[in-house]
């Protein structure tokens, strides 16, 4: 099957989008993920808000640690939002061709987003865990990608996949909405002819509606985002050394955590408002991270394209040029 040149295209821009936003948000979402994940001892908080995770990491001299997991995290959004973008655009393309249709419906478009979404959680998981994992960890004592997916069974890299799964529906109303906007925007301009590059918003533009988009996503969503941190988050006790049936030490097994049990444990520990804790630190981070995402995305998808035409160019026409020689 020939590659999809514009979802190829979308994809390589959604996903150094992705690269660039993550590592300039990162603290603050090491911060947002450890404050979420915060489920208190007898009732107290350990954080009583995002600035305290921040105060914690001065006071212990451990700045540095609001980094651990970057280079996961790096990898796990620019594998999430190449698979995603591609995905998504070449969904899209697909729905158009069959249907006959000029335009996407707004169902259409949460069902394809929604798509994509699946196959994007399917095959990050298991970095999206370990990246949890190192944020929730204390600081300085982040375990490596290598010894955080090899020190358990191979099921526990994909804790909170069902969770995930049911979160497909946060891009897919982010970029549903997006899109729907976009569209609106860019409706009086003149259609571009085949092979040009595809209109493209404004910086400002760009970051205005992805930052509504997103907003209306995480608002709706929230309370399975929180449930998804608290599944994958490293456990307190893991470290802890307990003494088996042989007097031998050993590691304290990682309880496994499942959907409704976690739900529970909210309600019973937290209320009604713990099922929305960490919203405004969750608003804040993905907002700012998904609208720069889609402020860079829209600002290099010319070159991107303009990249990918003359790559193929150039290998069309080299075996043509060396029969001349």
């Amino acid at each position: 099957m020939p590659v999809d040149l514009e979802s190829l295209s979308e994809a390589t821009s959604g996903a150094i989008g992705a690269l660039l936003s993550t590592t300039i948000l990162y603290p603050l979402d090491t911060c947002k993920t450890k404050y979420q994940a915060d489920a208190g001892v007898q009732g107290k908080p350990r954080y009583r808000n995002l600035t305290d995770v921040f105060f914690e990491a001065i006071s212990n001299n451990q700045v540095l640690s609001l980094y651990q997991g970057l280079g996961t995290k790096n990898l796990q959004s620019f594998i999430s939002q190449f698979v995603y973008f591609y995905g998504y655009s070449y969904f899209k393309k697909l729905y158009l061709e069959k249907s006959g249709s000029k335009s996407i419906g707004t169902k259409a478009n949460l069902i394809l987003a929604a798509a994509a979404g699946a196959c994007t959680a399917i095959v990050t998981q298991p970095l999206d865990t370990a990246s949890s994992r190192m944020q929730t960890s204390a600081f300085g004592k982040s375990k490596g990608l290598g010894q955080i997916l090899t020190e358990g069974s191979w099921s526990d890299a994909f804790d909170g996949l069902g969770i995930s799964l049911l979160l497909t529906s946060n891009p897919a109303i982010q970029y549903t909405v997006f899109d729907q906007l976009k569209q609106r925007l860019l409706k009086s301009d003149q259609k571009i002819s085949e092979g040009s590059p595809p209109l493209a918003l404004s910086a400002f533009s760009a970051f205005v509606l992805g930052a509504i988009s997103k907003s209306i996503a995480t608002c709706l969503t929230y309370p399975a985002i929180r449930c998804k941190v608290m599944i994958q988050a490293a456990d307190d006790q893991s470290d802890k050394m307990v003494i088996n049936d042989d007097n031998k030490k050993g590691r304290r097994k990682r309880s496994p955590k499942t959907i409704s049990g976690t739900f529970y444990s909210i309600w019973r520990k937290e209320g009604l408002k713990g099922y929305f804790k960490g919203l405004d630190a969750q608003i804040l981070k993905t907002v700012l991270s998904s609208a720069l995402l889609l402020m860079i995305k829209e600002k290099v998808a010319s070159f991107t394209w303009i990249l990918i035409l003359a790559i193929r160019r150039y290998i069309f026409l080299t075996p043509t040029r060396l029969k001349n020689v």
